[in-house]
C-alpha cells in the first residue's frame, strides 16, 4: 500500500518517519522550508523512542496516485490541502486524523463517503522547527469509519499502519471523535499564557479553569443528545467522572496528569500553530461546542470567551500573563 502523508508538521512527519522506517512507500507533502530540510537531513526525532534521524521522501505536491492519503494538517488547512493536491487524489483512499469532529464533513464534498477513513490519535508530539520533532508520549491510533460500516479495507489500513503504531479498530469512530474533542479542551489555556502544559497546568487555577471549560461543554453536547463513546485507552467515564467531582479535586488530578505527561516539555496542538504564526484550531475544538450552543440558543459563556481571547492572541501575537487570565474568568480566590 503507498501512502501519501500531506503536512508535515509534528503528527505527519512523526507518521511519516515511523511508517518509512518499517519499508512502507511513503511521501511527505509540506511547504518549502520543510521539504528542503527533511530531503537534506532527514527528520530528527527526539523523545520516547530516542533520537534519531530517519531518511523521509518529501514533496511539496502529491506526484501521482496513491493507495492511501492521510491528512495530517489542521482541520482549517484541509481545504486548502485538498485543492493543492487533487490532480492525484481521484483514486485511492483517505484518512483524516485531526482533532474535532468536523474533518471528515469537509473532505466529504469531495470524495464518495466509502473511501473515507477516520482516525484519533492519541500519542502527543510537538513540532520543533523544519524537519525536528518530539515525540512526547506513546498512545494509540484508532482507525474507523465516519459514513459506512468497519469493512475488511479498515482492518487491512490498520495493519500497514500498524507496523509503526499501535493502531485500534473503533467501531463509533464519531462518538470517540466527541470524547476526544473533550480531551484537547485544555489545549485552549496554554495557548492564552504562551506555555508548555506542563507549565501551565502547574498552576492549580488554571487547572481549575479547564474544569470550568469541561463542565460547560460537557453540558451543551449533552443537550445536543450527542453520545460520547470510550476510547481504547481512555473510557467516557473518566471525563464524566472529572466532570462531576468537586472543583478542587478535579483540579488537583488535571495538575498531577497533565504536568506529567512528558520529560520534554509539551506545546498543545493550538498553542503550537499560534507558534508558527499560523491560525490554530479553536474553532474546531472549544468552537465546536459554542457552534452547539449557538445552534441551540444555550449559553456558553466560558467556552466563548476563551476562544475569543485565543484569536487575540493569534491577531496580536501578545500571550495574556497569568493575572488577566484569572480576572477575565473569575480564578482569584475571593471569586472561589
Amino acid at each position: 500500500m503507498t501512502v501519501a502523508i500531506i503536512g508535515a508538521g509534528a503528527i505527519g512527519g512523526l507518521l511519516a518517519a515511523y511508517l518509512t522506517k518499517t519499508g512502507q512507500e511513503v511521501a511527505l507533502i509540506g511547504r518549502r522550508d520543510q521539504v528542503d530540510a527533511i530531503n537534506q537531513h532527514g527528520l530528527s526525532i527526539v523523545g520516547v523512542r530516542g533520537h534519531e534521524a530517519i531518511k523521509v521522501k518529501a514533496l511539496m505536491q502529491i506526484n501521482k496516485p496513491y493507495d492511501l492519503v492521510i491528512f495530517a494538517t489542521k482541520t482549517q488547512d484541509i481545504e486548502e490541502a485538498y485543492q493543492q493536491n487533487h490532480p492525484f487524489l481521484d483514486t485511492g483512499l483517505v484518512l483524516t486524523t485531526q482533532n474535532g469532529v468536523q474533518a471528515d464533513n469537509i473532505l466529504s464534498s469531495h470524495f464518495d463517503r466509502d473511501r473515507q477513513l477516520s482516525s484519533i490519535v492519541m500519542f502527543g508530539a510537538t513540532y520543533v522547527r523544519p524537519g525536528h520533532i518530539t515525540y512526547n508520549f506513546e498512545g494509540d491510533w484508532i482507525i474507523g469509519r465516519p459514513f459506512v460500516p468497519v469493512d475488511p479495507t479498515t482492518h487491512q489500513v490498520a495493519g500497514v499502519l500498524g507496523k509503526a503504531f499501535k493502531v485500534v479498530v473503533g467501531g463509533d469512530i464519531m462518538g470517540m471523535k466527541y470524547l476526544k474533542l473533550f480531551v484537547n479542551f485544555n489545549n485552549c489555556i496554554p495557548a492564552l499564557v504562551g506555555k508548555s502544559m506542563q507549565e501551565t497546568f502547574a498552576d492549580l487555577d488554571l487547572c481549575r479553569l479547564s474544569i470550568m471549560l469541561l463542565k460547560e461543554g460537557l453540558g451543551i453536547v449533552g443537550q445536543a443528545k450527542i453520545t460520547l463513546t470510550s476510547l481504547s485507552d481512555f473510557p467516557k467515564e473518566r471525563i464524566f467522572g472529572l466532570a462531576s467531582m468537586p472543583i478542587e479535586q478535579a483540579a488537583g488530578i488535571i495538575n498531577k496528569t497533565l504536568t506529567g505527561l512528558s520529560k520534554e516539555p509539551l506545546y498543545g496542538s493550538i498553542l503550537q500553530s499560534i507558534m508558527r504564526g499560523k491560525a490554530s484550531e479553536i474553532d474546531f475544538i472549544n468552537g465546536e461546542v459554542v457552534h452547539l450552543a449557538n445552534h441551540l440558543n444555550l449559553p456558553s459563556p466560558l467556552n466563548s470567551k476563551v476562544v475569543d481571547m485565543v484569536h487575540e492572541v493569534e491577531r496580536t501575537g501578545r500571550y495574556f500573563d497569568l493575572e488577566e487570565v484569572k480576572n477575565s474568568f473569575n480564578l482569584t480566590v475571593g471569586a472561589r
